[in-house]
């Protein structure tokens, strides 16, 4: 029997959502580069279509390899600013979710999908504009027998991911912050990235002028 459990709301709605939009403004190698390389997902979890991004709060799952019983059962828990991270065990024989989960987890709001296993639709899931991050994408469908848990810590790309933690997805891969750590690591992580546009833009101005070769004389 799958263990359905609310995840617990943000104590403030509008903060929350203050610190979505700033979450989503970095970009994620910068974010793991100020929590020192840790929460950040392997590489094998990346976007299945290019220019993929999500930044929300986790609602994870835990299902056997290539069943997505337990997924269904999550939907109805999904609020607006969701991810729904799925340890699927890393198996990429059987795809977890295509575009038809995809479009049910857009109209609740969800902001996309993480994912250890395989997905499939790829392009459906583009068009749809469902930001989605997976080992691998295969056109084979899943069982839907379960087992599963819901709302339960899960290991995901190796990070563990517990309900409500913050998870962010770019081209680079995805990265994991606990609520506790939010604020700090987003101070840090505006910081690094403003002191980086002050890098490329000085390595502009110091640039020594383009010459042409000198024509030898024949």
């Amino acid at each position: 029997m799958s263990e359905l459990r609310q995840p617990t709301p943000p104590s403030d709605t509008h903060a929350s959502s203050q610190t979505l939009q700033r979450l989503r403004a970095l970009p994620v190698a910068v974010v793991g580069d100020v929590m020192d390389r840790l929460g950040i997902m392997n590489s094998a979890i990346g976007p299945v279509w290019g220019g993929a991004r999500l930044a929300g709060h986790a609602v994870t799952v835990w299902t056997r390899a290539g069943d997505n019983k337990t997924i269904h059962e999550a939907l109805p828990l999904v609020k607006r600013d969701d991810v729904i991270v799925v340890n699927g065990e890393g198996d990429v024989s059987r795809a977890l979710i295509g575009e038809l989960i995809g479009r049910r987890a857009q109209v609740a709001g969800a902001a996309g999908f993480v994912i250890d296993g395989a997905v499939r639709d790829a392009t459906g899931l583009e068009e749809l504009g469902v930001p989605t991050f997976a080992r691998a994408v295969t056109p084979a469908g899943p069982y839907k027998f379960g087992p599963g848990r819901i709302n339960v810590p899960v290991a995901v790309g190796g990070v563990v991911v517990q309900p409500g933690d913050y998870v962010s997805g770019d081209e680079d891969g995805v990265v994991v912050i606990s609520p506790n750590q939010i604020d700090d690591v987003l101070d840090a992580a505006e910081a690094k990235a403003r002191r980086e546009i002050d890098i490329l833009e000085s390595i502009g101005r110091d640039a020594p002028p383009s010459s042409e070769p000198a024509h030898q004389n024949s």
